[in-house]
């Protein structure tokens, strides 16, 4: 069986990725939760994974790093992961690549906390800029192939890239328009997007560096997640 290698579900968006789309395909896995440490994760985590970090799976004597390489992996061994139609498929591709490698002001000013509300101090230009590219991807989607997923009917690895950025849309309040809106509204209707939450929100643990960042960029308005311990 699979064994996929995350960390602490309330702050890891790269976790979320292969882990959601797994549980969503109904694809069988062995989950091992790897708390993040104050500082640097690396040596702690190449025990697991050869860039020392998350997420990572191992299938055997093969070991797969990076949310991308992973979801490509498991598309060679399960239908479903990405749309069969050619058009569809490649345009899930270049969305989940898109989100990927790109949209650093969301990433860097919105940090992961599911957890939480979060009022921020200011949306700047980049931000504002990271926002208006997610609606416009995630309208031209639903339009094209006609929803109420990202490319139709059916859950895709497309889905599963742009699940840490439902959570954020939910943490920040981020406004959207209406179709954009009702996108993120059922993914978090999901019942895998449900556990994942469930579970993040269950975690007494805190890590300083997360928490500093989102304090840095707004303030908490609500704290849903379990007391910290000591």
């Amino acid at each position: 069986m699979y064994e996929l290698y995350i960390a602490n579900k309330n702050y890891s968006s790269w976790s979320l990725r292969p882990w959601l789309l797994m549980r969503a395909q109904s694809i069988p896995f062995k989950e091992r939760v790897m708390q993040f440490a104050p500082g640097s994760n690396w040596s702690k985590f190449r025990s697991f994974s050869p860039n020392g970090r998350v997420p990572c799976l191992h299938d055997g004597k093969h070991v797969i790093w990076d949310s991308l390489a992973i979801a490509e992996y498991l598309a060679e061994r399960h239908p479903g992961v990405w749309p069969v139609d050619a058009t569809m498929r490649a345009w899930a591709r270049s969305a989940a690549s898109e989100m990927h490698s790109g949209f650093s002001e969301l990433r860097n000013r919105c940090g992961m906390s599911c957890g939480i509300r979060v009022k921020l101090n200011e949306i700047g230009v980049g931000l504002r800029a990271d926002i208006a590219r997610i609606e416009e991807l995630w309208t031209e989607g639903l339009a094209r192939f006609g929803g109420p997923f990202l490319v139709g009917a059916r859950f895709s690895a497309a889905d599963a890239f742009f699940a840490p950025v439902v959570f954020r849309v939910q943490t920040y309040g981020l406004a959207l328009n209406a179709s954009a809106r009702r996108y993120a509204d059922h993914m978090l209707a999901l019942p895998a997007m449900g556990e994942w939450y469930a579970a993040a929100i269950a975690e007494s643990w805190r890590e300083p560096g997360h928490e500093a960042e989102v304090t840095a960029e707004g303030t908490i308005t609500s704290d849903l997640r379990a007391k910290p311990v000591g």
